[in-house]
């Protein structure tokens, strides 16, 4: 499958929602969705961006039609794209945002008329119909990165400032995670104890310390698996495993299935090819 809408009721839901795609997941009213094992609150109208092998379970406090729009990354590439629609990093592969974004009523509409659009040339097959399917998603991608942006500024504009030991934790994370794993390296590095440490990620991320380092772990895993031809014994050295196999367990037990499986079902970007 490299391009797919499927509509769902709430209550037919999957309990536990996965795929090898990229998923656009649209849909109103209020409860809680989790992303790996990360809970959420939501109302209103909603949009989430969703990577590959990301879970998603989903509690909604009335039956409302969910639609989500499957495609591939060989089929429409991120990276590819992200000069023209700015997603990555925005909507998708960003440990440290909610996935999810609050549409207006107005584009919620919108988007799920470009749903409508997606479907209809799907099944026509016209020889200009993946040329006008792609452009479809780059506008719901450009539309959500467009609400998303404006939300974060607004986020900035009215609250404090970031945690100082959280924001600073973030910045070590980014440059350490392939070789520190420990939470009392950035503890020690603060000069605070781990529970300061843990309580301050908690309160600005919604996540600890702990699951952030291995939410950026498995983030780099994935990009390396899809973005890059180099093996799985490569990457888990790049990444500060010894062991290959160990690697290979630390990410099935994360992301459910192998860093070869993941390769196979997800493929190597467009992006990977041009590079050589």
């Amino acid at each position: 499958m490299k391009i797919k809408i499927q509509s769902y009721h709430t209550s037919d839901f999957p309990s536990e929602f996965t795929t090898e795609n990229y998923s656009v997941v649209l849909w109103k009213c209020s409860g809680v969705f989790s992303v790996d094992d990360i809970n959420y609150s939501y109302s209103g109208y909603n949009i989430l961006f969703l990577s590959p092998y990301q879970k998603l379970k989903l509690a909604s406090e009335s039956d409302e039609n969910i639609d989500v729009l499957f495609f591939h990354g060989d089929y429409y590439c991120i990276e590819y794209h992200k000069e023209e629609v700015a997603c990555n990093g925005l909507l998708f592969n960003n440990i440290y945002l909610n996935p999810g974004v609050e549409l207006s009523e107005e584009n919620y509409h919108y988007i799920l008329e470009l749903f409508s659009h997606i479907k209809k040339e799907e099944s026509e097959k016209h020889p200009f119909s993946e040329s006008i399917i792609k452009t479809y998603i780059q506008l719901i991608l450009a539309i959500g990165s467009k609400q998303k942006s404006s939300i974060e500024k607004s986020v900035i504009a009215n609250e404090k400032l970031p945690n100082k030991n959280a924001a600073e934790f973030q910045k070590l994370l980014e440059t350490h995670f392939k070789n520190e794993k420990e939470l009392s390296f950035y503890s020690d590095k603060l000069n605070i104890t781990n529970n300061t440490l843990s309580k301050a990620v908690k309160k600005e991320f919604a996540k600890t310390p702990t699951q952030l380092i291995n939410e950026r772990i498995i983030l780099e895993s994935k990009k390396l698996l899809h973005l890059t031809y180099r093996s799985v014994k490569e990457i888990a050295s790049e990444l500060g495993f010894e062991d290959e196999f160990y690697f290979s367990r630390y990410f099935k037990k994360s992301v459910g299935c192998s860093p070869k499986n993941y390769r196979e079902k997800v493929g190597i970007s467009v992006v990977a090819k041009m590079s050589m």
